[in-house]
């Protein structure tokens, strides 16, 4: 069983951790971090608090039964009634039904508890894992985008039809 939890400052390590450990595996199908990522996390983790308490982004971990992070899943861009989905879980959990647990769990939390309506997500063309789990949580496709400089997809998620 997982947790969804909003991101707190005693989740620093973890999510450091959990970048580090899964770096190459996350750069198979998305742009690397960079090193500047990791050399300045403590100064992004705290950026990314600031935004939560302002109400510009809300960011959130899944942790398992034991306590160990298996991925992030996060809100982005919260403009009026929407938002843009980021999400990302471990190798080791990959192909296990994670990933769309955590993306159902942050979109229940988006409608019930943000009073968004409406959620988009972008994934790279090759990253169909993603886009499977985007269409298993109710997401559809609207179109082609771009992704950190790649062709991609446009997915979007109307929270009333939940």
């Amino acid at each position: 069983m997982y947790e969804l939890q909003r991101l707190r400052s005693d989740h620093e390590d973890a999510v450091l951790n959990f970048e580090v450990e899964n770096r190459a595996y996350f750069a198979l199908s998305i742009s690397d971090r960079g090193e500047e990522f990791f050399e300045e996390f403590t100064e992004r983790h705290r950026e990314l608090l600031s935004e939560q308490e302002a109400g510009a982004g809300a960011f959130y971990v899944l942790v398992g039964e034991d306590g160990t992070l298996v991925g992030r899943f996060n809100l982005y861009d919260l403009v009026d009634d929407t938002a843009v989905v980021g999400y990302r879980v471990a190798q080791h959990v990959a192909g296990r039904g994670v990933a769309t647990t955590g993306l159902r769990d942050l979109c229940r939390v988006a409608s019930e508890d943000l009073r968004l309506r409406t959620l988009k997500a972008l994934t790279t063309k090759d990253n169909v894992a993603s886009q499977r789990v985007l269409e298993k949580s109710g997401f559809v496709f609207v179109g082609p985008s771009q992704v950190a400089g790649r062709d991609g997809w446009l997915f979007e998620l109307a929270l009333t039809s939940l």
